[in-house]
């Protein structure tokens, strides 16, 4: 009778965090990081792009987040480090490929991280005249290391909730817009060209990221086999329903007006609700975004935790607070790295740098769903077969290269030099303890 390989080890310092994240907190944590500032702004460039075509936009996005997260439910039931993406594709094929991935990650989740904390400094200032955006950054990202350095539980519960809070408006506005929805709007007059549906595709696609931080504290989830795949298909569904219906509903109110919108789901509220409801979507945008960098302090620390733990980063890193068991000098440095591009960088282009980036480390995950699978590897002794973990891997990188396709020379250039420094510090590692 067959056997299935041996487990890979499981490193030491895993050993001093708790396994505090159950399916709730999970599906919670996924939706927190995805629902953040985009989905407030992008219904506009959307509709720059395609115009009332738009939706087809959300559905491309959508239909490629389906296989996607099938891969990553595939491999995080299999994986159970922290880590995530990182985790999944050194398992699968060994420390360069899998260091080059963390640091394409990490670089990405970080340029991610600092733009959301640098439009809600820009928002805040706006709604509260006479607070800088700096003091504001500085004291978002000191209060939420702090939150996140005091437990994984603390973290976990106060995510959660907050979610159903942030919802909560874009909800409202859902149900309550439909009403005013003009069907003349949602016309369209024919199919746009592909490489357009890919250029738009490409902008949004940074609305639906953010199964890759969630599923970082992998070292941390209750049942992981279990909880990861159910999570991830959860969190993914519900988003790319909320987020087609949310864009119906502004393009149906605001027609062609909406490519005009700077904040175009509080005009769309406000022509459809009332004074109020605009007020109250400009305020969930910020709050939103405020609850979002606790989701991303949860998450991208545990990256730096992970390159320490393997050897690739400073073992302070590494650290486990004795009495909180989280990753304590990771968050503080990750909040200190987050905040110089944050207080200096614009939205747009720290955005656009996280998206290519992290669509990078998506295809080393996808590759190594499949590898994983190829192999039997297994962390825990529980067998969970993911549904269609077999046949999402191919079709999954074909949509991620038609995606990839809508991006700039820049961004690959920047990508580049993410990647080059991902080898030398794989070759300085070599050099200083020999292979690993």
């Amino acid at each position: 009778m067959a056997t299935s390989p041996p487990a890979p080890r499981v490193p030491a310092p895993e050993a001093g965090l708790v396994r505090a994240i159950g399916l709730f907190g999970l599906t919670a944590a996924i939706v927190n990081v995805t629902v953040g500032g985009g989905i407030y702004r992008l219904p506009a460039a959307a509709a720059q792009g395609l115009g009332t075509a738009a939706p087809i936009a959300y559905i491309a996005c959508a239909l490629a987040l389906v296989f996607i997260v099938i891969c990553f439910a595939e491999a995080g039931s299999r994986v159970s480090l922290t880590g995530g993406i990182y985790a999944y594709v050194e398992v699968a094929f060994g420390p360069l490929v899998g260091l080059v991935t963390g640091i394409l990650l990490w670089a990405g989740l970080t340029a991610t991280f600092a733009a959301v904390v640098s439009f809600l400094g820009d928002s805040f200032a706006a709604l509260v005249p006479g607070v800088g955006r700096t003091a504001v950054v500085l004291l978002v990202l000191g209060g939420m290391a702090v939150l996140n350095y005091r437990g994984v539980r603390l973290a976990d519960r106060f995510n959660a909730i907050a979610t159903v809070v942030k919802v909560a408006p874009l909800l409202i506005l859902l149900v309550g817009g439909v009403a005013a929805i003009d069907a003349s709007n949602l016309s369209m007059a024919g199919m746009p060209p592909l490489s357009q549906v890919a250029e738009t595709s490409a902008i949004l696609i940074f609305a639906f990221l953010g199964v890759e931080t969630a599923l970082v504290p992998s070292g941390e989830v209750r049942d992981p086999e279990r909880t990861v795949p159910r999570a991830v298909i959860l969190a993914i569904v519900a988003v790319a329903v909320l987020y087609l219906g949310l864009h119906l509903v502004a393009q149906g109110v605001l027609g062609a007006a909406l490519a005009e919108q700077k904040t175009p789901l509080a005009e769309a509220a406000g022509v459809a609700l009332g004074g109020w409801a605009r007020r109250t979507v400009l305020g969930a945008s910020v709050l939103s975004m405020l609850i979002y960098t606790s989701g991303m302090m949860l998450g991208v620390p545990r990256l730096l935790f992970a390159f320490a733990r393997d050897g690739f980063a400073p073992t302070a890193l590494a650290a486990v607070h004795p009495a909180f068991h989280t990753p304590h000098v990771a968050i503080l440095v990750q909040a200190a790295l987050v905040a110089a591009p944050a207080i200096s960088g614009t939205f747009e282009r720290l955005a656009l740098l996280g998206n290519a980036a992290v669509l990078l480390s998506y295809v080393a995950c996808c590759a190594a769903a499949w590898q994983l699978r190829r192999k039997d590897v297994r962390m825990t002794e529980t067998r969970y077969d993911v549904p269609g973990g077999g046949i999402a891997p191919p079709i999954a990188l074909v949509l991620i290269g038609w995606l990839l396709s809508g991006m700039t020379a820049a961004e690959w250039a920047a990508s580049a030099v993410v990647v080059a420094i991902a080898a030398l510090v794989y070759a300085a590692r070599r050099r200083r303890a020999g292979p690993v």
